[in-house]
């Protein structure tokens, strides 16, 4: 097997990064959640937390067609800590996919950036909405500071390391 250009492998380090990334927003959204929150319904057909976790899944199963061909079954919730723990483990994969020297199928880095992973980033983003919706909103952080560990794209991510002391909308103490 040819061994890929190293444009290619910079940017599928750089995509790496990018899923751990989204692993780190992925948790931060639902760590420490109530219960009820994974089945939040915010009204006007939108998609409950627990629905998101499975289409983010989803969205990165269709991604790896792009390494290994074939379809992707569409998962449908079962039982949170199992679709949690399938979205980490489609991370996983999909990371040793980019640090293989397996080529793309039909595709390019950059649109995997753009379609699917951007897809499953601005997913990431809902929940955290909709942990404010559901009224337990996690507290803003500097992600610039974040501890985003590239090689880390599992559910055991690191706490905010600069979360906002101070912010505009944190629930009142009782």
């Amino acid at each position: 097997m040819e061994k890929l250009p190293a444009d290619i492998r910079e940017k599928r380090k750089m995509l790496h990064h990018f899923l751990a990334a989204l692993a780190y927003r992925t948790q931060k959204a639902i760590r420490n959640a109530p219960k009820e929150f994974y089945e939040f319904d915010a009204g006007s057909q939108t998609r409950t937390p627990h629905q998101l976790i499975c289409h983010m899944t989803n969205v990165l199963g269709y991604a790896r067609t792009f390494f290994i061909g074939g379809d992707f079954s569409s998962r449908k919730p079962s039982d949170w800590e199992n679709d949690v723990n399938a979205f980490h483990a489609m991370l996983e994969d999909l990371g040793e996919h980019l640090n293989s020297e397996n080529p793309l199928q039909n595709t390019t880095e950059e649109k995997m950036l753009q379609g699917p992973f951007s897809d499953a980033m601005t997913h990431a983003g809902q929940l955290a909405m909709l942990r404010r919706l559901e009224g337990s909103p996690i507290p803003p952080e500097n992600f610039i500071k974040a501890n985003v560990d590239s090689e880390n794209l599992s559910s055991h991510q690191a706490d905010p390391a600069s979360p906002d002391k101070i912010w505009p909308e944190a629930p009142q103490e009782k």
